[in-house]
């Protein structure tokens, strides 16, 4: 538990270090080739580093979801209707959240 718990503090610094230096070069798009290469580093590997993390984070929200939909059905097959659509919108609603996080790090991609 501890573990766990200290790596995801270390992924959740990573993640708010990463942006706070891609999002502290607010400037006009017309200036953003005038950015320097470290923080063109930065914003590139904010980027990575976010998707990254959303990725790994609804992909093991899906799979313990499903495992535990799945281990519903198996115990009582006769509420398998009950559990099919509550299932399928909260891993549509796990899925929208990757791909808000992939639409950030392309509005941060493109601010290099």
């Amino acid at each position: 538990m501890r573990k766990t718990a200290l790596c995801m503090l270390v992924v959740i610094a990573l993640a708010l270090l990463g942006t706070a230096v891609a999002l502290a070069a607010e400037q006009p798009a017309e200036a953003a080739a005038g950015l320097p290469a470290e923080v063109k580093m930065a914003i590139a590997i904010g980027a990575g580093i976010g998707i990254g993390i959303a990725a790994f984070g609804g992909a093991l929200g899906q799979g313990r979801g499903l495992a535990a939909a799945l281990e519903g059905i198996a115990r009582n097959p006769a509420a398998a209707g009950k559990m099919f659509g509550p299932m399928i919108i909260g891993l549509a609603m796990i899925e929208s959240l990757v791909i808000y996080a992939f639409v950030i790090a392309i509005i941060m991609t493109l601010k290099i």
